[in-house]
């Protein structure tokens, strides 16, 4: 029934295996959300906190309504690792609008901003192993 269901609302199952944590179902999200890191946003030089992210964008709390869909802007994020503060700025758009929350999808990533987001998770997964040992 459930199948039948799905299909009327062409609700296509994954074939693989191997899906991420999406229950066999496929998304079209090509990075996982973080929510778990300490971070803050600088959008257009203003601090909004940071919902979530990942190294595809970024999901913004604050005021939509001065954002238009498609408007580029400068992002800056700052993540507070075990022993410092990581600094990223880079390029976005507006890609959705709700009534609290906007989300930037980011431009293309050079291989030093790709590297340093790999920093970021690498030191939370670090934190998390520390602290499952204690």
């Amino acid at each position: 029934m459930l199948q039948t269901i799905m299909s009327a609302l062409k609700i296509k199952k994954s074939l693989s295996l191997d899906d991420g944590g999406n229950n066999g179902f496929s998304s079209r999200r090509v990075h996982p959300r973080r929510s778990c890191d300490q971070c803050i946003g600088f959008i257009n030089g203003k601090a909004h906190p940071i919902m979530d992210w990942s190294p595809g964008g970024v999901k913004v709390f604050g005021d939509s309504r001065p954002m238009a869909i498609g408007q580029e802007m400068d992002v800056e994020m700052k993540f507070h690792l075990r022993d410092h503060l990581i600094h990223i700025k880079h390029r976005a758009k507006v890609v959705r609008k709700m009534a609290e929350t906007f989300s930037l999808q980011f431009e293309p990533l050079n291989t030093d901003i790709r590297k340093t987001f790999q920093n970021v998770i690498d030191d939370f997964n670090a934190r998390e192993f520390a602290g499952s040992q204690a």
